[in-house]
């Protein structure tokens, strides 16, 4: 017979967490590290006595922010390839909606994220309790209820032996790669401290197989025979290839099959930079290289991707009447995605197994020199935007729809003369081979997507499925706990920064190096460049002095070196590219955090490249440069493809 241990419910959560294990390819990993959190009155007499009395081999981390720390956990987890978590938990109402967030990107992403925010009370004795979301309409619902749309599972732990099924069920989504998401479980801050006899069953070592499902015979071979007639098929590489370690099996797939790739944010780094056939970033923020490649193709084999707007620049950019779709991935749903042929399965094995059915069939495809002249092209365009300098009044950057005051006025408040294609530029020749960079939202990732290079599998980490400012720092600290012996970067504008940064705090606390570049443009200049090239002026996304109605003063200088100092980061300003190569150079000397203010002229991105993006822009207006935007969007959703 089986004994019982009788425990608290919080104290039954960790001895849970503390014996899960995933088997990968017959290698074991430790599924969880430790536990995030910020302690409130929700959790810390319940999960917190739980964590303090016996945490067995878990970490217990200090977060700042709730949508911080769980920002740093789905970067762990991603930069682990989800063969680990970190859980995250939060007290009831306030830090509990500050993870909502967190979790749509990371159900965005299909990234592990377990969450555990404090309920209302079960017994409704106290109701309504400190911090406690009343509705009228039904007293069961909560805070937490907001979580459901943006989870993959989620639960409420009203008696103490729900745990057993809900943690259970929770790791059956968080370890299923065709399902991972973010899985809340909220635990009613009574029945946290209820004592019951959980079977010691419960408690014993499991290890979770993710195993590489092979798409079916029929599957493959309809895929094979499309192919078989292609002439000029493309791959896209998504992150489901990242993820499944799929990077040099598609790689040997394209040389000998002669097919080009391009590449998603997701899955980017998945192959080497330097790989012949790996044209860089596609979509809306993609290269030349890989836009005009695509847009001749007459198959488009999409490997581990959600085929999103910026991948497909809405749908527009495969121009041929008689284009073919074919999917591989292991999620069924994003299979369906534009009418593809699909092979549901790991990306890694359906791959080969579908290189075996093309050298059957002696198929190579009729590509020339199409494919080095792309890359040539795109080579030339890269050495001139890493070498755009400023050049005083007669400058013209990139981006050419601007408020004539903002380079003007930024130069001589800032005394800035940076470039940001010459900043990027220049980070990619002075930081290591093997350092990991990290983005998100905003214009860096479009730069970086197009300009970055790496050969480090797993070397560029981009959140761009959820597009989510303010990941960025956080993420930091997920990566180089990921990777403790690796020089790890993020590259972060001034919004997003100012956005949430909240966990170099953290940083500090647990003595970790890391390198935090600050592109200070004085504004969102990623949405500014929207607004403007679709005929509206500059509103609310340049930081200025209000005028009382709106913000059109001057520009408002912000000196982030401080900031760093303050928070006790070894800091630099860089206003050159000089001066921001040699800061790169003595921060490698470093033991301590560091962080670049780097002045960086607006309007100095990179812009697009054969690619055009859908936006829901007004249809009737007043302004004539409204209208004419309307009439070029008008005609770019008659071009694209309706679904």
């Amino acid at each position: 017979m089986s004994k019982t241990i009788r425990m608290t419910t919080a104290q039954a959560l960790v001895k849970f967490l503390d014996n899960q294990y995933v088997s990968v390819d017959g290698v074991e990993t430790k599924f969880v590290e430790g536990v995030f959190t910020i302690f409130g009155h929700g959790i810390a007499v319940g999960l917190g006595e739980a964590l303090d009395t016996d945490p067995g081999q878990l970490k217990v981390l200090q977060g700042r922010n709730e949508q911080g720390m769980c920002h740093t956990a789905i970067a762990f987890s991603k930069q682990s390839n989800r063969k680990k978590i970190i859980p995250c938990a939060s007290s009831v109402g306030p830090g509990a909606a500050n993870m909502v967030t967190a979790c749509a990107t990371a159900t965005v992403n299909n990234i592990p994220l377990l969450v555990f925010p404090a309920d209302t009370f079960a017994s409704r004795q106290p109701d309504p309790v400190l911090q406690q979301l009343e509705q009228s309409s039904s007293l069961a619902t909560t805070t937490n209820d907001a979580f459901k749309p943006v989870c993959k599972y989620w639960d409420r732990i009203t008696r103490p032996e729900m745990i057993m099924s809900a943690l259970i069920n929770a790791m059956r989504v968080l370890t299923d790669p065709a399902e991972t998401g973010a899985c809340c479980i909220s635990i009613c801050q009574d029945v946290e401290g209820e004592s019951y006899d959980y079977p010691d069953y419960f408690f014993k070592k499991r290890v979770h197989r993710i195993t590489r499902p092979l798409a079916v015979e029929e599957e493959l071979n309809e895929i094979a025979d499309i192919l078989a007639e292609a002439k000029k098929p493309f791959v896209i590489v998504g992150g489901g290839v990242r993820y499944s370690g799929a990077g040099e099996t598609v790689e040997k797939f394209c040389e000998e099959f002669n097919i080009p790739f391009g590449e998603t944010q997701g899955g980017k780094s998945a192959c080497k930079s330097s790989h012949p056939y790996c044209l860089g970033g596609i979509g809306v923020t993609g290269t030349y290289a890989s836009n005009v490649i695509a847009k001749d193709a007459d198959v488009v084999i999409a490997i581990g991707s959600r085929l999103s707007d910026f991948t497909t620049s809405s749908k527009w950019l495969f121009k041929r009447e008689d284009v073919q779709f074919i999917t591989i991935n292991n999620s069924r749903f994003h299979a369906y995605k534009m009418d593809a042929v699909k092979a549901v399965g790991d990306a890694k094995v359906t791959v080969q197994a579908l290189a075996e059915k093309l050298r059957e069939k002696q198929y190579v495809s009729q590509y020339k020199d199409e494919i080095a002249d792309a890359k040539r092209k795109w080579d030339e365009e890269m050495v001139r935007l890493g070498s755009i300098e400023y050049t005083g009044e007669n400058f013209e950057p990139n981006i050419k729809a601007r408020d004539p005051r903002t380079i003007p006025e930024f130069v001589k408040l800032t005394d800035g003369r940076l470039t940001q294609t010459a900043a990027l530029a220049a980070i990619r020749r002075i930081i290591d081979e093997d350092a990991t960079i990290i983005t998100a939202g905003g214009s860096l990732p479009s730069c970086m997507q197009r300009m970055w290079k790496t050969d480090k599998r797993g070397g560029y980490h981009a959140e761009y499925g959820y597009s989510c400012m303010g990941y960025e720092v956080a993420a930091t600290l997920g990566v180089k706990f990921a990777e403790p012996e690796t020089e790890v970067y993020c590259v972060v504008g001034d919004a997003s920064f100012q956005m949430l940064h909240s966990e170099i705090m953290t940083i500090m606390q647990e003595r970790q190096k890391v390198n935090i570049l600050i592109f200070d443009n004085c504004g969102f200049g990623c949405i500014n460049n929207l607004e403007m090239n679709h005929g509206i002026g500059s509103l609310a996304t340049e930081f200025r002095y209000t005028d009382g109605k709106k913000p059109s003063g001057d520009l408002i200088p912000v000196d982030y070196a401080k900031i760093g100092e303050g928070y006790g980061l070894k800091a630099y300003t860089c206003r050159t590219t000089k001066e921001l190569e040699e800061a790169l150079e003595d921060a490698k000397k470093q033991e301590r955090a560091c962080l670049f203010d780097l002045k960086v002229i607006p309007k100095t991105m990179s812009d697009g490249y054969e690619s055009w993006w859908n936006v829901g822009i007004a249809t009737t207006s007043e302004k004539s440069s409204v209208r004419e935007a309307w009439d070029r969007v008008l005609e770019g959703r008659n071009e694209a493809r309706k679904y």
